[in-house]
């Protein structure tokens, strides 16, 4: 039973994960900045001794680096503006407004691919906008939060269509490990200029440590490699159509860690019903699209 259903269980453990991101920003208490810093320094490290056990060269020509660090700032503020949605807000109405990042990817991707955009995706757009309408009308409070996830949902689909490309002449984990040096810079740099990176202000809580390997270890270089090979072992679609699903897991998650918090009106549960049923639907409908051609980056 299991080895019949082996990658299918991984595939939503990876999912879990996914969702599990989070729920972790919530939980550390550092502001997303240093959050994400520590994240990034504790995911190199875990990356960097996964590529020296396997041998792997992460040799380059500058061109290829450039862009890959490039692609990392894109990471980096993607990031940044995705914990801090979370730290404005709450779990469930950023991680539904991130939901858009589906519908972002393929409004984005016909530039690179050199192609129109699909009827649908217009259409599909504004659904998501009439979903978002229920959720910012509900949870108003939490517009910041809101704006910033949708923000970090469109960098996120921007990542994934330059991501698209690279892959396909370079190998994911050197990809990977210049794309995570790129965001460190990135944020090194923001942290220099906010308070001159002093070593006094990027000191943690210890009950931040553990969340904080969780995050770096498991949520970031564990789920990257994770991803790589199942990949390489389910379809694109499934795949697509599982991490849809991240939402869902992380709202559940939430609720059950902060039941008083994450307990919504039911006007964002229809909302986020009509979001979540929208980059379904989308997904669906792009499983027998002709793939892209002709694409640059």
């Amino acid at each position: 039973m299991y080895a019949k259903y082996k990658y299918q269980i991984w595939l939503q453990i990876a999912v879990i994960i996914y969702g599990f991101t989070g729920v972790l920003g919530k939980l550390i208490s550092l502001d997303a900045y240093r959050l994400v810093w520590h994240r990034l320094v504790i995911a190199l490290i875990a990356l960097g001794i996964y590529l020296v056990w396997k041998r792997h060269s992460l040799a380059l020509d500058s061109s290829r680096i450039r862009k890959l660090l490039g692609v990392g700032v894109i990471l980096g503020i993607h990031w940044i503006t995705f914990f801090e949605a979370i730290k404005r807000s709450n779990v469930s109405v950023s991680l539904v407004c991130f939901s858009s990042a589906a519908l972002f990817t393929s409004l984005i991707e016909p530039f690179y691919y050199k192609r129109r955009i699909a009827w649908r995706e217009p259409i599909l757009a504004l659904c998501v906008v009439f979903g978002l309408y229920f959720v910012f009308r509900s949870e108003f409070a939490f517009v910041t939060g809101m704006l910033l996830s949708i923000v970090s949902a469109a960098l996120a689909g921007w990542f994934t269509v330059l991501n698209g490309l690279l892959v396909r002449d370079m190998d994911t984990r050197t990809i990977t490990f210049y794309e995570l040096l790129g965001a460190f810079l990135t944020l090194s740099v923001c942290l220099l200029i906010l308070d001159g990176f002093s070593l006094e202000h990027m000191g943690m809580p210890l009950s931040d440590l553990g969340w904080l390997l969780i995050l770096g270890i498991v949520c970031t270089a564990f789920s990257f490699m994770l991803g790589v090979q199942l990949v390489r072992k389910i379809t694109p679609y499934t795949f697509a159509m599982a991490v849809n699903l991240e939402p869902i897991y992380a709202i559940v998650l939430a609720l059950l860690i902060w039941p008083e918090s994450e307990t919504m009106s039911g006007g964002f549960y229809l909302g986020a019903g009509i979001v979540v049923l929208v980059i379904f639907l989308n997904s669906w409908l792009q499983r027998n699209s002709s793939p892209p051609s002709d694409a640059r980056v």
